[in-house]
């Protein structure tokens, strides 16, 4: 069952609800199933061309809305204004992607074949696919998913985060207004329990998942029953790895502001960062002197020195245990750390090391505003306690000798592996991950194959 009585927005800032909306009735989920059914064959039918232009649309008016769209993530899940915009223009940026490189990522692809014969790949639709979305990136979770498979004629049904119901409704509204037929993109308020009967439903061809391990293990065995194809992007506990510096305080503050985007609530943010035992200290030190002093802030007017919300009080109480399970086992907490008194749900930026594996954090996802900093001596024991983890979505490496970083780099066990750069996080950059972090990959050309049929076709002379 859901965790809440119904979709609704309840402000990070102070707690209170701001709207409520009912769960979709059953006859509701089934009539957008059913006119998704109906209308696939029609929108697959038109020519790639055509819904290349109506993603093109679909990315104008993305960029149009952006501040508008930008201040309803804020207010429903306290991403600083700024972000939010930025995010719906990224969103935007997804779609133009698809839209103007799409129809060559679709393309025939003629193999060999005996004599006079001719044999090509055909990549096609295969119908009705499903989204279960998050509520920490609302527009970019949903442009990577539904963008691609919009594209290559499947038509979409989204069951986006609970304390989303607006941002889901505009995406709606926005596909709509730039000429998505409504049977070939559907926002449904829907339950747990209708999201499996989905997965269950014969005319459902396959489904993504962006969320917990817990959400994704549920999916991936509810799909597994059924045969369908499933997608999982899930969580991670991305190692940060800084081999050396040539200015440690600002090697500190370019990991302090990647850990504190979006309060650290990004599946491939640095969770771990792991600094070599001659940068430590004072790597350490940077990190305190940016956490001491911030204060809780509207996210709408964010100033300096203030830190916004993370997305609920229950997002804030899980820090608070993860935190202070790793202080009661002897880890050092330097900063921050706690939550704020109030009805809000601000938890202070904290900075911990000294962490040990019988500690819950070295083993889970710490998802919000906390650097946890480990020290190494040397390559291979960094190497080491990076691939030490159930997770494997991303990892970055940093160092002044390049060629080292790459040897490090090329030794982690992830989906997405970086050197001298946190991310290369862009339309055209295949995004996944391995182990618990789930399975398949979106954007990029490799996004557009997962939901598609890879037909062979023959013809004999």
């Amino acid at each position: 069952m859901s965790p809440q009585p119904a979709y609704q927005v309840t402000s990070p800032v102070d707690g209170e609800v701001l709207e409520s909306f009912p769960f979709a009735t059953d006859e509701e989920v089934e009539k957008a199933l059913a006119d998704a059914v109906t209308g696939q064959t029609a929108w697959a039918d038109r020519p790639i061309e055509d819904r290349a232009t109506v993603l093109l649309a679909v990315a104008d008016a993305f960029e149009k809305r952006a501040e508008e769209l930008g201040t309803l993530v804020t207010k429903e899940m306290g991403k600083k204004v700024g972000s939010a915009v930025g995010e719906a223009q990224f969103a935007a940026a997804i779609f133009r992607y698809y839209g103007t490189e799409g129809p060559a990522l679709l393309a025939d692809v003629e193999i060999a074949a005996p004599g006079a014969d001719r044999a090509m790949v055909q990549r096609r639709p295969i119908g009705v696919v499903l989204g279960v979305m998050p509520w920490n990136y609302p527009y970019y979770q949903v442009a990577r998913f539904a963008a691609p498979n919009l594209l290559v004629g499947n038509t979409v049904l989204i069951k986006h985060a609970e304390n989303c119901p607006w941002s889901s409704a505009a995406i709606a509204d926005v596909l709509a207004g730039a000429g998505v037929p409504a049977a070939a993109y559907a926002n449904l308020y829907a339950t747990f329990d209708q999201v499996a009967s989905l997965i269950a439903d014969p005319r459902v061809q396959g489904v993504s998942v962006t969320g917990s391990e817990r959400a994704g293990a549920a999916v991936a065995e509810q799909a597994g029953r059924s045969l369908k194809k499933a997608v999982l992007e899930l969580g991670g506990s991305d190692p940060y790895i800084v081999l050396d510096s040539d200015d440690v305080a600002a090697s500190a503050r370019s990991a302090w502001r990647t850990r504190m985007s979006n309060m650290g609530q990004a599946c491939n943010s640095n969770k771990r960062m792991i600094v070599d035992a001659t940068l430590h200290d004072d790597f350490v030190a940077t990190l305190v002197a940016e956490a001491e002093g911030l204060e809780p802030g509207n996210p709408l007017s964010l100033g300096a020195g203030e830190f916004a919300p993370v997305t609920s009080r229950a997002a804030a109480d899980l820090l608070a245990a993860q935190v202070g399970d790793a202080v009661e086992r002897g880890a050092i907490l330097h900063a921050g750390g706690t939550i704020v008194d109030g009805p809000g749900s601000y938890f202070r930026p904290a900075v911990l090391t000294g962490i040990t594996p019988e500690m819950r954090i070295y083993h889970e996802e710490v998802f919000g505003p906390v650097a946890v900093v480990y020290s190494v001596d040397g390559d291979e024991e960094a190497v080491r306690l990076a691939n030490d983890t159930r997770f494997g979505l991303g990892g970055a490496v940093f160092s002044t000798d390049r060629s080292r970083a790459e040897a490090v780099a090329g030794r982690l066990d992830v989906g997405m592996t970086h050197v001298n750069t946190f991310s290369a996080e862009a339309a055209d950059m295949p995004f996944g991950g391995t182990k618990s972090s789930g399975f398949g990959r979106e954007l990029g050309a490799l996004g557009v194959d997962e939901f598609t049929n890879k037909r062979l076709y023959y013809v004999a002379e």
